[in-house]
Protein backbone atom coordinates (compact mmCIF):
# COMPACT_ATOMS: atom_id res chain seq x y z
CA UNK A 1 0.00 0.00 0.00
CA UNK A 2 1.23 3.46 -0.91
CA UNK A 3 2.22 5.40 2.19
CA UNK A 4 4.02 8.60 3.16
CA UNK A 5 4.96 9.30 6.77
CA UNK A 6 6.21 12.74 7.82
CA UNK A 7 8.11 13.57 10.97
CA UNK A 8 10.17 16.34 12.50
CA UNK A 9 7.55 18.96 13.17
CA UNK A 10 7.57 20.69 16.55
CA UNK A 11 7.38 24.07 18.26
CA UNK A 12 10.34 26.36 17.68
CA UNK A 13 11.20 30.00 18.31
CA UNK A 14 11.44 32.52 15.47
CA UNK A 15 14.83 32.31 13.82
CA UNK A 16 15.17 28.65 14.65
CA UNK A 17 15.59 25.64 12.38
CA UNK A 18 13.85 22.34 11.79
CA UNK A 19 14.32 19.43 9.42
CA UNK A 20 11.25 17.58 8.26
CA UNK A 21 11.49 14.06 6.90
CA UNK A 22 9.07 12.03 4.82
CA UNK A 23 9.50 8.32 4.25
CA UNK A 24 7.71 6.62 1.37
CA UNK A 25 6.72 2.98 1.01
CA UNK A 26 4.62 0.84 -1.29
CA UNK A 27 5.85 2.48 -4.48
CA UNK A 28 9.10 3.03 -6.39
CA UNK A 29 10.14 6.19 -4.56
CA UNK A 30 13.03 6.99 -6.90
CA UNK A 31 10.60 7.39 -9.84
CA UNK A 32 8.41 9.95 -8.15
CA UNK A 33 8.35 13.72 -7.94
CA UNK A 34 8.02 14.72 -4.31
CA UNK A 35 6.46 17.83 -2.82
CA UNK A 36 6.08 19.69 0.44
CA UNK A 37 2.74 21.44 0.86
CA UNK A 38 1.57 23.34 3.92
CA UNK A 39 -1.66 24.58 5.37
CA UNK A 40 -1.60 27.44 7.84
CA UNK A 41 -4.40 27.77 10.41
CA UNK A 42 -7.57 28.98 8.74
CA UNK A 43 -5.99 29.04 5.27
CA UNK A 44 -5.85 26.83 2.20
CA UNK A 45 -3.09 24.60 0.94
CA UNK A 46 0.09 26.24 -0.33
CA UNK A 47 2.97 24.61 -2.19
CA UNK A 48 6.29 24.98 -0.42
CA UNK A 49 8.74 23.02 -2.54
CA UNK A 50 9.09 20.36 -5.20
CA UNK A 51 11.91 18.01 -6.11
CA UNK A 52 12.27 15.86 -9.19
CA UNK A 53 12.67 12.11 -8.93
CA UNK A 54 16.46 12.26 -9.32
CA UNK A 55 16.82 15.36 -7.16
CA UNK A 56 18.15 17.34 -10.09
CA UNK A 57 15.40 19.94 -10.16
CA UNK A 58 13.94 21.80 -7.21
CA UNK A 59 11.49 24.67 -6.87
CA UNK A 60 10.46 26.84 -3.94
CA UNK A 61 7.66 29.21 -3.07
CA UNK A 62 8.87 32.80 -2.98
CA UNK A 63 8.04 32.99 0.72
CA UNK A 64 10.62 30.31 1.60
CA UNK A 65 13.37 30.88 -0.98
CA UNK A 66 16.75 31.24 0.65
CA UNK A 67 15.48 29.78 3.92
CA UNK A 68 14.23 26.29 3.05
CA UNK A 69 16.09 23.52 1.22
CA UNK A 70 14.52 20.35 -0.15
CA UNK A 71 16.56 17.22 -0.72
CA UNK A 72 16.06 13.50 -1.07
CA UNK A 73 17.86 10.24 -0.47
CA UNK A 74 16.44 7.63 -2.80
CA UNK A 75 18.41 4.88 -1.07
CA UNK A 76 16.36 5.61 2.05
CA UNK A 77 13.06 6.45 0.28
CA UNK A 78 13.15 9.76 2.11
CA UNK A 79 12.62 13.40 1.21
CA UNK A 80 13.71 16.19 3.54
CA UNK A 81 12.84 19.82 4.09
CA UNK A 82 15.49 21.81 5.93
CA UNK A 83 13.86 24.95 7.30
CA UNK A 84 16.06 27.77 8.58
CA UNK A 85 15.32 31.28 9.83
CA UNK A 86 11.80 30.23 10.68
CA UNK A 87 9.12 32.89 10.97
CA UNK A 88 5.75 32.85 12.73
CA UNK A 89 4.09 32.82 9.31
CA UNK A 90 5.71 29.42 8.66
CA UNK A 91 3.38 27.95 11.28
CA UNK A 92 1.38 25.28 9.49
CA UNK A 93 0.68 21.63 9.01
CA UNK A 94 3.28 20.37 6.55
CA UNK A 95 2.33 17.58 4.17
CA UNK A 96 4.51 15.45 1.97
CA UNK A 97 3.11 14.32 -1.39
CA UNK A 98 4.31 12.29 -4.34
CA UNK A 99 3.43 11.82 -7.99
CA UNK A 100 4.80 9.83 -10.92
CA UNK A 101 4.10 12.62 -13.40
CA UNK A 102 4.89 16.18 -12.36
CA UNK A 103 2.02 18.12 -10.83
CA UNK A 104 2.19 21.87 -11.27
CA UNK A 105 0.19 25.06 -11.28
CA UNK A 106 -3.21 25.04 -9.68
CA UNK A 107 -3.24 21.24 -9.58
CA UNK A 108 -0.70 21.42 -6.73
CA UNK A 109 -3.44 22.59 -4.39
CA UNK A 110 -5.65 19.52 -4.69
CA UNK A 111 -4.51 16.34 -2.89
CA UNK A 112 -6.48 14.27 -5.40
CA UNK A 113 -3.92 15.11 -8.09
CA UNK A 114 -1.16 13.23 -6.27
CA UNK A 115 -0.48 9.52 -6.12
CA UNK A 116 0.49 9.69 -2.47
CA UNK A 117 -0.25 12.10 0.38
CA UNK A 118 1.00 11.98 3.96
CA UNK A 119 -0.79 12.61 7.24
CA UNK A 120 1.16 15.79 7.99
CA UNK A 121 3.49 17.07 10.67
CA UNK A 122 2.79 20.23 12.68
CA UNK A 123 5.24 23.12 12.76
CA UNK A 124 4.66 25.97 15.21
CA UNK A 125 6.90 29.01 15.18
CA UNK A 126 6.28 31.18 18.20
CA UNK A 127 8.12 33.00 20.93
Amino acid sequence: QVQLVESGGESVQPGGSLRLSCVGSGFTFSNYWMYWVRQAPGKGLAIVSTIKSDGGTTTYADSVKGRFTVSRDNTKNTVYLQMNSLKPEDTAMYYCAGSYFQVYGGDLLDPRNFDAWGQGTQVIVSS
